[in-house]
């Protein structure tokens, strides 16, 4: 998740193919469908479901299809007498041919939010954008509310969006995360499970149902937050151990899949409570061997208010907060992330750094304010957020280190309006109407 009421407010705290993350909301409720599954005792299922072409017809619930209408024409204009024209010289008709699209960035992708919404236009959307990756984000408490039992629409949204992705040519990562509260010691925020073969069970199912379809799996998601690891204790070591059992549950079922660490928060806190310094947790987990277990590293170098290329030594003028720690701005975001990995041994243009989210938030053109923390966003507009984006592709396209880089997001705002920090990072406006940044990933170089 994008930068939020967690982290310090100045003192106050608070690479190239494309991928688009798909969020699914965790409060939706809908039937379920039993599905075997191994469990915490270790028994194989009988089957696996699998995807196939065509999918299955949609849950039962879908609206009938409406009566056509009868087309009214429109009435015709009588034919005047004709008359013998008098020779003219015309002026040569011009080229009305469309331009052609511009083609798409390699390594460039957006994440999505997907439940109710409608498919077809957020296909469209990505090739407006010249995504070349899409981004979800598979909740798996919603997705396995009971053990082994999972929710058939959600199941089949994410069929649809895996197909769609598929025929329209995206490259499709899914990032889990989110473990059942059936599953957990505490069903307070959101955390691991206690045994961790269950998150493997969970993973096996996926990558068996979408096999040879989705190219990358992001196991977790910023496990340095307590909101994302309670009932735990905040260890990149421990966050590696999860990593290990889900890779290889990935991969003995999807051997083409990529595996990419769940990226931890730059926050600027580190009391091991609410938070660990990404830093520091990204030095505990290399520590623990995480780099053996995956294909590359995911990471979330958001930049608050400040451009791309400013540093915590050299900070923009204009920007009164989230400006007095690294973990403020983009780059230096980064270029820690490289030392930490290089110190670790890794080679870094092998096993590269994936930005599996990042962005810059506003709420100029919301007609709001922006939400209790997120009071960097007032030191951005419109403008200056599309063109941070395209400064940070531009970053992105000539750094051997960096892989595939998916904006946070596509369709937020149209979904949750102006009550929610998130909605701030998306390329469309409450109203669905596109902003600056939208254009210039359409049109920009």
């Amino acid at each position: 998740m994008p930068p939020s009421n967690l982290i310090p407010h100045a003192k106050k705290v608070g690479g190239f193919l494309i991928i688009v993350i798909l969020l699914l909301s965790s409060g939706c409720v809908s039937s379920t469908a039993s599905i075997p599954v191994a469990g915490s005792d270790g028994v194989t299922p009988t089957f696996v479901p699998t995807l196939s072409s065509p999918l299955a017809p949609a849950p039962t619930n879908s609206a009938p299809t409406p009566t056509p209408t009868t087309l009214i024409p429109t009435p015709s204009t009588p034919t005047p007498t004709p008359t013998t024209p008098t020779p003219t010289t015309q002026p040569p008709i011009p080229d009305t041919q469309l331009p052609t699209p511009l083609p798409p960035r390699a390594g460039f992708g957006l994440q999505i939010h997907l439940h109710r919404e409608d498919l077809a236009l957020i296909i469209a959307q990505l090739g407006e954008t010249r995504s070349s990756w899409v981004k979800t984000q598979v909740s798996w408490k919603v997705f396995e509310p009971q053990p082994g039992v999972y929710d058939e629409n959600l199941f089949y949204e994410l069929d649809q969006l895996v197909q769609a992705a598929d025929e329209a040519g995206l490259n499709i990562m899914l990032g889990v995360a989110k473990a059942p509260e059936w599953s957990r010691p505490t069903t307070e925020m959101d955390g691991p499970p206690g045994d961790y073969a269950r998150f493997a069970n969970f993973l096996a199912l996926l990558a068996s149902r979408y096999q040879g379809r989705v190219d990358v799996y992001e196991l977790w998601n910023e496990g340095n937050l307590q909101r994302e690891w309670n009932g735990a204790t905040l260890s990149g070591s421990e966050f590696t151990r999860l990593v290990a059992v889900g890779a290889a549950a990935v991969r003995t079922a999807d051997p083409a899949a990529l595996i990419i660490s769940g990226a931890p928060a730059p926050t600027g806190i580190n009391d091991g409570i609410t938070a660990i310094d990404d830093r520091v947790y990204l030095q505990q987990a290399m520590a623990a061997g995480l780099a053996d277990h995956v294909d590359g590293f995911g990471i979330h170098p958001y930049g608050w208010g400040n451009p791309p290329d400013s540093t915590l030594d050299q900070p923009a003028d204009g920007v009164l907060s989230h400006n007095d720690h690294p973990s403020f701005f983009f780059l230096e975001t980064i270029e820690d992330y490289k030392v930490i990995l290089q110190g670790a041994g890794v080679d870094i243009t092998v096993k590269q750094l994936w930005s599996t989210e990042f962005g810059w938030g506003t709420t100029d053109g919301f007609g709001a304010e922006p939400v209790l923390g997120a009071e960097f966003m007032r030191y951005v507009n419109e403008t200056q957020q599309a063109g941070y984006t395209l400064r940070a592709l531009e970053i992105g396209a000539v750094d051997p280190a960096l892989g595939p880089m998916i904006l946070w997001n596509l369709n937020f705002a149209p979904t949750f309006g102006t009550d929610f920090s998130e909605s701030a990072y998306s390329i469309l406006r409450p109203d669905g109407s596109q902003r600056p940044v939208y254009e210039a990933l359409k049109n920009g170089q």
